[in-house]
């Protein structure tokens, strides 16, 4: 059980994170190109289906953060910020390298482990969470957490994700030799 100055900096952790999460939904939904401009940038990530992967984004990370802010499922909320992260760190951030200045995943691993970490922990006493009762921490919460996030990474990966190959080395042609008066000999 945490302490009331423990269950403080949960709740803080939780709050700040979940607006984060919301914020970052409403922008891909709101912000910048809106819906078409994040669906044609997941597009260019190799995914597939790329106005639906902008929506499922929206929904996920405003629902998250939502139930994030209030304590409600929150291994399962965890989950879902893991896997939004994992998805963005493998396809848009680690080309780039650590460093988040370089566009690098340093920002991505650091809200997957607050996730992970929150998991852990719990939602605190002051969650929705707590008051019915339901609260998931510990090692079951961490492994809902990480299970449920790794699992569907991998699904929306193996069901949507088909980056373009590179192109292939240009068929090699047989050389020709050029004879008299640059005629071809063969």
């Amino acid at each position: 059980m945490l302490t009331n100055a423990e269950a403080v900096a949960v709740l803080v952790v939780r709050v700040v994170l979940g607006i984060i999460m919301i914020a970052h939904g409403l922008n891909h939904w709101r912000g910048g190109g809106k819906i078409e401009g994040t669906a044609r940038w997941f597009g260019g990530l190799g995914l597939r289906h790329g106005r639906l992967q902008a929506w499922m984004s929206v929904v996920t990370e405003v629902g998250a953060g939502a139930l994030l802010v209030l304590g409600l499922f929150t291994p399962l909320a965890c989950a879902a910020v893991v896997s939004v992260m994992l998805v963005a760190g493998l396809l848009a951030h680690r080309p780039h390298g650590f460093f988040v200045f370089k566009d690098g995943y340093e920002y991505v691993l650091m809200l997957a482990a607050i996730s992970l970490a929150l998991g852990v922990l719990g939602p605190g006493k002051v969650s929705v969470d707590h008051a019915a009762g339901i609260e998931v921490t510990g090692w079951a919460g961490g492994g809902i957490a990480l299970g449920v996030a790794v699992v569907a990474t991998v699904g929306l990966l193996a069901t949507f994700w088909r980056p373009e190959r590179p192109e292939r080395a240009a068929k090699t042609e047989e050389p020709t030799v050029t004879g008299v008066a640059g005629q071809e000999t063969g």
